[in-house]
């Protein structure tokens, strides 16, 4: 029998096998190692993955650039959790004969989150409790949402179910992206408007892109400042979606009333980054996809990926557009 090793990344939460019988695989002749923390370096990544034949991946937590897929000649299989995963070069893979292999996922994970966020925000329930732990009653005041207007950055399946979630708050709803086109935005109930224009008048503004070079730095001074002070911005798509430097600074400088972020430009956040000290602030650890459900899928689907694999079969191959 083959003898293959598989290695299971980024468990952070060592869970992995609480949603997938990853034992069954030993019948086939698959060891597996779950690795718990995330490598400092590709150089790292290299020398702990370079014996391993399979690679379950979780989202983006590890990069596999060209650099990394060409010091690693013993792979032959790598998954992604979810659907896509922008920090796999798949072009690379391709060319080293590495197949790429996807997972289903929760639909409603992240958009949920990306609301919890919002009302957490609008209403300050992060400073209010914090000051009421303090020893401190009604330390700020809220905002309502109905009749406030939502600016939502990118209207695919994610921001169509916030732009739903919004309706049923009684918010105005308006739309922007690159690609988007009057028929999309009217099936959604939304408007669609230029960015400057949705920046400008939203009270709220969400995103909701896929990170791409051309998404990339979509949110930076301009967008932030026409937000204005009483804005607020969530975002739980992805960190440089928003020029880091230009949302602290409107965090510190006040151009902005505050911000949400699930999502950071270097994941997990280091102790002492500038966003944990800046104001006015709620921030979680990428939280969106976080929830037994999307686990599930994660985690069952990878497994049915490397069964699939094992019988020549491999099914949600990735290929580069």
């Amino acid at each position: 029998m083959t003898e293959y090793r598989l290695a299971i990344l980024d468990d952070y939460q060592q869970v992995s096998g609480d949603y997938a019988d990853w034992n069954s695989l030993a019948a086939d002749g698959m060891a597996v190692t779950v690795f718990s923390s995330p490598f400092a370096s590709e150089a790292d990544a290299v020398h702990a993955l370079s014996g391993f034949d399979v690679v379950v991946a979780m989202r983006e937590r590890t990069p596999f650039p060209r650099a990394v897929l060409a010091k690693l000649p013993r792979l032959k299989l790598l998954f992604t959790t979810g659907a896509a995963n922008a920090v796999i070069d798949l072009a690379a893979a391709e060319e080293h004969g590495v197949t790429v292999c996807g997972t289903g996922g929760s639909p409603s994970a992240a958009p949920e989150l990306t609301w919890a966020l919002l009302m957490a925000l609008a209403r300050n329930l992060t400073a209010e409790e914090n000051a009421l732990r303090a020893g401190r009653w009604q330390h700020s005041v809220g905002s309502e949402l109905a009749g406030k207007t939502l600016g939502i950055v990118g209207l695919g399946k994610i921001g169509h179910k916030v732009a739903a979630y919004a309706h049923a708050f009684g918010m105005n709803v308006l739309a922007w992206s690159q690609n988007l086109d009057e028929a999309t935005a009217t099936a959604a109930g939304v408007r669609k408007v230029s960015k400057d224009e949705l920046f400008r008048e939203s009270d709220i503004v969400s995103l909701h892109l896929r990170l791409s070079r051309r998404s990339e730095g979509t949110v930076g001074e301009a967008e932030l400042r026409l937000l204005g002070t009483s804005g607020m911005l969530v975002n739980t798509a992805r960190g440089p979606l928003v020029h880091q430097s230009a949302l602290i600074r409107a965090l510190e400088e006040g151009w902005i009333r505050g911000a949400a972020v699930d999502v950071y430009d270097q994941e997990p956040l280091p102790a002492g980054h500038p966003l944990l000290a800046a104001p006015n602030t709620l921030l979680t650890p990428h939280l969106g996809y976080v929830t037994h459900e999307s686990y599930a899928q994660f985690y069952g689907g990878a497994l049915e990926d490397v069964k699939s694999w094992l019988a020549g079969v491999p099914v949600r191959q990735l290929t580069r557009l």
